[in-house]
């Protein structure tokens, strides 16, 4: 793309072979049509509903679910195979409604683009629509007009263009077509070009088409988009992680016992037969499917569903179900300024007039000079706070340029209402804005008298004023004076602030209302401070953040000085060391770079590609990234990142489609909330794994310990499916939702790389595996001895040992699911019934297990037999033993640590 900035607007018009005053000729456009096609977005193929279903089958834990299955089917036990591929499909169905939107970016670009242009074509106007515009095209714009593609400017009368979605900047941009901006120049500073998508709020303008479709500024984004990669998040890395190492385990342990079984036997009798080798294969296969936590994906997608839910009540909408989790281990979160930190709405915060000054709320209109300070604001002021032709204002309909809103807000505010006060006094004439002046005025009828009305900037206005508003009277302007006013200007300016002067005189009868002699001899009533504000909320939930271990930085196209004094104002930033232009980054390379990002919180007058650079500098420094945004021009950013957070209410629909997340209040604390929930989402989903995991060594203990000896084998492979997709799967569901540790701001964040292990998880998953194992072995040989006093044959013993090991396993880990809610907490303290999915799923997996062995038609199906008194009393006893030993071992830890 060229640098047309840079370029004369004669050089422009030279360069695209065009008119400045007559445009292209019907020919010429049609024939440009055919070389550059339609002003539009390029289209992107969405995903199928088939592919994105078969992407919920891309994981290495569902090749193993798969796997299983197969040779289910192969060995002929169909009833395992049936519900192992329906935990596969229930997942994939979970996945697919949670992420069934398509990708909306690209297609809300399209929808930001002007339905209508009107173009210049054989010097004659004429309104086609946007997407036959072609480069060369003149184009006439004027206020309240889109601007349906890029355009070089030859003509700006008093043009203001919006452009806050595109470059950040809090107010519109006044265009001159006269400069020519040097090469570099930020996307914001390019004071004589228009863009495709943003509004013309004042004033009008020619241009020459430039770019159009995807050679637009709007385009190059669009590509960005396109071309950005979706990342896996950090669990879904682990899971994947684990999953491939649970595969080669379970693999390798299957051939070790295989091995094992044969070599006993041939050591045995010298020989293996064909039955015994399948014998010995079965086994295998029974130890892993021991071993495959079946339930564990279908388990973790069905958490995150419920993590989904339990965030969208707190304002947070999120469009792709594993960035749940993400939130969790966010350690930096880079927001963009406007509309995001700050209110995207200008308001005036400090004022100086009538020999005082002050916080805006301070203006006091029983002073006369200070009522007059504030009428002068709002009768010279083309913005309006009502309907046209009412005598009410309402803020909520305000319309105009957001400069002159604010002034009609500060005013308003005060009771002095633009809509009553035009009726009581009218305009009788006027001088417009223009930018050689840089001020306008309005005359008025007040009874018989005429007052003339003047707002502009501070230092042109003083040269118009003889005298000047202190304490109600009118006093020469001396150079004392001039220079105080000056002095009070300059401190607002140095705090970012937008400051206007207002001024007023009296009308000699009979002179004329119009032309610049209006403006002489005036008496300077005061000055105005604007900025765009940050939001309340904002600075509270950054010192969360601080205390929490998470970095917040701020990036936006504003100008550098006024994105530090937002930043100094929310505790971002404290100095100007802390902040990086646009400019400088661009002499930066990768390394350089790298170090930057460290020290800097405030990147300032940055591009759409800056964004992304800067979020890819920080995750190349080991961050887990955040980005905010509401605008077009964060889009790109909103990708690159980890998660992407999007405004809901104020973010446009690219934005939106780009993230991960949609704030439905646009509150930065809700990101707080989010990443608070992110966390003990991941905390859920890890106490659901490591329950199952601890459950599964158990599992695989009883049946290998066995093998290992060359005796019976407690277990079925039908009891351990049971156990594994129903016995476990509810307390691990409950266990999921689990209510949150309102303490879990205040820790660090955790390493992303960290294993699901760390912190006690392997130690923990083992021990308590163990014990499982040993309890379940225990309570298969008391089922021998006790069949042995009751003088059951070999297979009425084996049914009864069976049963028993059986039900201690299935029960234990119903149990066993309480103590994996805290592993430093005592139960007594978090509380029994504080879970009540979790009491719920004891009680509902209770009465299952009972029903299976009680009811004839399932215990014969399950092969267990009826349990006496005392086997349920042993059975129960056994199963609640887990509980005992975790209680005594974190009361032995607290007093270990001089805990309570």
């Amino acid at each position: 793309m060229d640098s047309w900035h840079s370029k004369s607007a004669a050089e422009t018009v030279a360069a695209q072979c065009t008119d400045a005053t007559k445009g292209l000729s019907s020919e010429e456009a049609a024939r440009r049509l055919e070389i550059y096609g339609p002003n539009a977005l390029a289209a992107k193929k969405g995903k199928s509903l088939f592919l994105r279903v078969l992407e919920q089958f891309q994981d290495f834990l569902i090749y193993i679910l798969l796997a299983a299955a197969v040779i289910s089917i192969l060995l002929g036990e169909a009833s395992d195979a049936i519900i192992i591929l329906f935990v596969v499909v229930i997942n994939a169905v979970v996945g697919v409604i949670q992420e069934s939107k398509a990708e909306k970016a690209l297609e809300a670009l399209k929808k930001l683009s002007a339905p209508k242009a009107v173009v210049i074509r054989d010097g004659t106007p004429r309104e086609i629509g946007s997407d036959e515009v072609v480069p060369g095209d003149l184009v006439s714009i004027d206020a309240g007009r889109i601007i349906p593609c890029d355009l070089r400017w030859v003509e700006a009368v008093n043009l203001k263009v919006e452009e806050a979605s595109l470059t950040g900047e809090s107010v519109p941009v006044e265009k001159d077509a006269g400069l020519a901006i040097e090469d570099g120049a930020p996307l914001g500073d390019r004071l004589n070009m228009g863009y495709s998508s943003t509004l013309a709020t004042y004033g009008r303008g020619l241009g020459i088409a430039v770019g159009t479709g995807m050679d637009t500024e709007i385009g190059r984004i669009a590509v960005m988009l396109d071309s950005a990669e979706q990342e896996e998040t950090p669990l879904q890395k682990k899971l994947d992680d684990f999953g491939k190492k649970l595969g080669i385990a379970i693999l390798a342990l299957c051939g070790a016992m295989f091995v094992l079984a044969v070599g006993e036997e041939f050591i045995k009798t010298g020989k293996v037969p064909q039955t015994e080798l399948f014998e010995f294969f079965l086994t295998s296969v029974s130890l892993a499917v021991a071993a495959i936590p079946e339930g564990l994906v279908a388990i973790v997608t069905i958490v995150l569903a419920i993590g989904v839910q339990r965030m969208s009540k707190e304002k947070a909408i999120v469009r792709r179900l594993p960035a749940v989790e993400t939130l969790g281990s966010v350690t930096m979160i880079l927001s963009d300024k406007t509309g995001t930190l700050t209110r995207n709405k200008m308001s005036v915060v400090a004022w100086s007039a009538d020999g005082s000054s002050g916080p805006a709320d301070s203006v006091d209109p029983a002073k006369p000079g200070q009522k007059l300070f504030l009428e002068a604001f709002a009768l010279c002021n083309d913005a309006s706070l009502g309907k046209p032709g009412t005598a009410a204002c309402d803020e909520a309909a305000a319309t105009g340029d957001p400069t002159e809103i604010a002034l009609l807000e500060l005013a308003n505010g005060k009771g002095i209402c633009k809509e009553s006060l035009i009726a009581e006094s009218p305009r009788v004439g006027e001088l417009p804005f223009d930018s050689d002046r840089k001020m306008m005025s309005t005359v008025h009828a007040f009874g018989s008298e005429r007052l003339v009305m003047t707002k502009g900037a501070a230092d042109r206005l003083l040269e118009r004023c003889a005298s000047v508003m202190v304490d109600g009277r009118e006093e020469k302007l001396d150079a004392t004076a001039k220079a105080r006013i000056l002095a009070e200007a300059d401190t607002m300016a140095e705090k970012a602030l937008r400051v206007l002067g207002a001024a007023y005189r009296k009308l000699a009868p009979g002179e004329a209302a119009s032309g610049e002699a209006l403006e002489r001899d005036l008496v300077f009533l005061g000055i105005a401070g604007m900025i765009d504000p940050p939001r309340l909320e904002v600075k509270p939930s950054i010192e969360i953040c601080h205390g929490s271990g998470i970095g917040v930085a701020m990036i936006t196209g504003d100008h550098k000085a006024t994105a530090l004094a937002i930043a100094g104002n929310l505790g971002i930033a404290a100095d100007a060391g802390e902040a990086l232009s646009g400019s400088e980054i661009d002499a930066l390379d990768d390394a350089a770079m790298a170090l930057k990002v460290k020290t800097v919180r405030v990147f300032a007058r940055v591009s759409p590609e800056h964004k992304v650079r800067i979020v890819k500098a920080f995750r190349g420094s080991g961050h887990v990234v955040s980005m905010t945004g509401d605008g077009v021009n964060d889009a790109p950013s909103l990708k690159a990142a980890d998660i992407g957070v999007a405004m809901g209410v104020t973010g446009t629909d690219v934005a939106k489609g780009a993230a991960d997340m949609v704030l439905a209040d646009d509150n930065f604390k809700t990101i707080v909330k989010a990443v608070e929930e992110g966390r003990n989402i991941y905390n859920n989903i890890r106490k659901a794994i490591l329950y199952l995991l601890s459950c599964n060594v158990g599992e695989v203990l009883s049946v290998f310990s066995a093998v290992l000896v060359g005796t019976y084998i407690p277990l079925l492979p039908i009891h351990i499916l049971w156990i594994n997709l129903v016995t476990d799967t509810f307390p691990a569901l409950a266990l999921g939702m689990d209510p949150g540790d309102p303490d879990i701001i205040k820790e660090r964040p955790r390493d992303p790389k960290e294993s699901l292990f760390a912190r006690g998880g392997t130690s923990f998953m083992v021990l308590n595996g163990l014990w499982v194992g040993i309890i379940t072995i225990a309570a298969f040989w008391i089922g021998m001895s006790l069949a042995a006093t009751k003088g059951l044959d070999a297979d009425g013993s084996l049914l009864l040992a069976r049963t028993m090991a059986f039900c201690v396993l299935s029960i234990c880990q119903l149990f066993h699911a309480f103590d994996c809610r805290n592993w430093k907490k005592s139960l007594f303290t978090i509380g029994f019934f504080s879970n009540l999915w979790l009491v719920g799923a004891l009680v509902l997996g209770l009465v299952l297990q009972c029903t299976l062995v009680l009811f004839p038609p399932l215990a014969a199906f399950f092969k267990v037999s009826v349990l006496s008194g005392l086997e349920w009393l042993i059975v129960f006893s056994l199963a609640f033993s887990p509980i005992v030993l975790n209680e005594l071992s974190k009361l032995i830890r607290r007093f270990a640590s001089g805990g309570d």
